[in-house]
């Protein structure tokens, strides 16, 4: 005979509503939390989770769920994070790699909508790449670039990126000054008045110099990171080049963005 609260075939509509509103407000939940709350075993509790996640509902982590709609804590690994808003970034890559013509110098920053343009540029050649993203370096295909260079400086192990000063040292001499002719840089926040932001002190100092080290910038944001402020400014909007999204800036962004010069990259309709 079966336990009592054994999962059947399919999830129960009533519980299935629950547990996805729950974890939607919840933002990040983990099996226990949700066990407890449901009186039902942690194994079912998984197995409901599987199935949302497989629905698209949520998100399934190691050891719980992430809720779709909430905003991916800082900390959240990057593997969680590569799983949310994933066709949005994946439009925004495909966008972002436009921009870049083969045997460019370009910098790009860590982060998930960044790792999305890393992995659309494999049509390009000849390509000079600097970057802190650790896992971008080992995505980038090889036949892509002529030169791949990584920052050195602090493991952000979450993030799989270093941070860091953007330069290098030399063998003869304290460090080598780059410039680039692109900077491709994906950030946590976009607003009128504050332009881009992100959660990390250092990591917004980084992505400032980035810019600064750049010819031509493009900004990377998927539409929840619109109408946003975070802890740490980046540079204000005239910063940048290009705005490369998903969806139209709601009309407070647009306006200010049109203001800057910062022209608004979409998707076909």
């Amino acid at each position: 005979m079966s336990s009592p609260d054994a999962s059947p075939r399919r999830l129960p509509a009533g519980r299935k509503a629950e547990l996805a509103a729950f974890v939607t407000d919840s933002g990040e939940v983990t099996v226990a939390q949700l066990a407890e709350r449901f009186e039902v075993s942690a194994d079912t509790i998984r197995r409901d989770l599987d199935q949302l996640d497989t629905e698209g509902v949520l998100v399934r982590t190691h050891g719980g769920a992430v809720g779709l709609a909430a905003a991916p804590r800082p900390n959240t690994e990057l593997d969680v994070r590569m799983r949310l808003q994933t066709h949005a970034k994946e439009q925004i890559g495909s966008l972002a790699a436009g921009l870049v013509r083969d045997g460019q110098a370009i910098i790009v920053n860590a982060g998930t909508t960044a790792l999305a343009t890393i992995r659309a540029l494999s049509d390009h050649r000849d390509l000079t790449v600097a970057t802190n993203s650790l896992r971008g370096a080992t995505e980038l295909n090889p036949v892509t670039y002529r030169d791949l260079y990584v920052f050195g400086g602090a493991v952000r192990i979450t993030d799989q990126a270093t941070l860091g000063p953007v330069r290098f040292p030399s063998w003869n001499q304290p460090e080598v000054d780059i410039r680039c002719d692109l900077a491709l840089i994906g950030v946590g926040a976009v607003s009128p008045d504050v332009g881009y932001s992100t959660s990390n002190l250092v990591e917004a100092s980084m992505m400032s110099e980035m810019m600064e080290r750049a010819d031509t910038v493009a900004i990377l944001a998927d539409s929840s990171k619109f109408s946003r402020r975070l802890f740490a400014q980046i540079a204000t909007l005239d910063r940048a080049d290009y705005l490369v999204t998903d969806s139209a800036p709601p009309t407070d962004l647009r306006r200010a963005l049109d203001e800057a010069g910062v022209e608004v990259l979409l998707p076909p309709a």
